[in-house]
């Protein structure tokens, strides 16, 4: 290999370094110096690349805080690039469920040790609960989505968590790492996350896990409305809604990482339902 084609193999080696220490970072961003740390390069090295990742859009930088974080056009490029588009195939699940319950319903994957919001989908009834929009970003554990993605994962990784973004949940004065550890069990005994005005006095949220064959979360359905919208047995009649949701949107993830003739590829169930009144 040329002596030019090695320099530039290892200058995308080095951006791909900055860019997963970015992500591992705290919600808020990461000084110059943290990823030097992190990635153990100068950090002439790591500002030259940070300034070549901002200029792209894959990072922002924040000028009176002095810190950066990943950019919305690394968050583009990365849904454009999926082999199956979980946004896509998840978008009729999130349009059913915003017509059948009135009140808005929210998609998020996991990024690292951060919730992201990929997309979202409001309904009829006129208080609307917009407490994130697409691309916005939280610790794992805040919020019924991040609080379903992180959850049901292995009592490990949960562990892991908690210990890694304590920093970054220093904001969120309601999820320390005593209540949170209790929401996590409180969620795996109910089979949903409930955050109850947790962030918004006035504002409750239910959120489940979307699960794959092998166990592995892949991403949170989750609903969000007034903290009246939550009381008697409608709790748990949108509970089950979202549980519908997360496992046909399951099956839909396995058939389209499998392909249609592959061994372990399911059929969508088809739902048929009455118009909402």
């Amino acid at each position: 290999m040329a002596e030019a084609q090695v320099s530039s193999v290892k200058t995308i080696g080095r951006a791909a370094t900055v860019l997963r220490a970015l992500a591992a970072g705290p919600a808020d961003g990461s000084r110059l110096t943290d990823v030097a740390a992190a990635t153990e390069l100068g950090k002439a090295t790591v500002h030259r690349l940070l300034g070549a990742l901002a200029e792209v859009g894959f990072v922002d930088f924040d000028d009176q805080e002095k810190r950066y974080r990943l950019g919305y056009a690394l968050f583009a490029l990365g849904a454009s690039a999926r082999a199956f588009h979980v946004v896509d195939l998840a978008r009729p699940s999130l349009v059913r469920l915003a017509a059948e319950t009135g009140d808005t319903v929210y998609l998020s994957v996991c990024d690292g040790d951060e919730a992201i919001c990929v997309d979202r989908c409001t309904g009829s009834f006129p208080i609307r609960t917009l407490t994130l929009d697409v691309g916005d970003r939280r610790p794992l554990g805040i919020g019924a989505g991040s609080l379903a993605l992180l959850a049901f994962e292995s009592e490990a990784e949960i562990t892991r968590v908690i210990r890694t973004n304590a920093h970054a949940r220093r904001d969120y004065a309601a999820f320390d790492d005593t209540t949170l550890h209790t929401l996590i069990t409180q969620a795996r005994a109910q089979g949903y996350a409930f955050n109850d005005g947790n962030i918004v006095s006035a504002m409750s949220a239910i959120g489940v896990p979307v699960i794959d064959d092998a166990g592995r979360v892949l991403a949170a359905l989750s609903i969000a409305a007034i903290r009246e919208r939550f009381a008697g047995k409608r709790l748990a009649e949108l509970v089950a809604l979202l549980q519908e949701e997360a496992r046909e949107l399951s099956t839909a993830l396995t058939h389209a990482a499998l392909g249609p003739d592959e061994p372990g590829a399911r059929t969508r169930r088809t739902r048929i339902r009455e118009d909402v009144a």
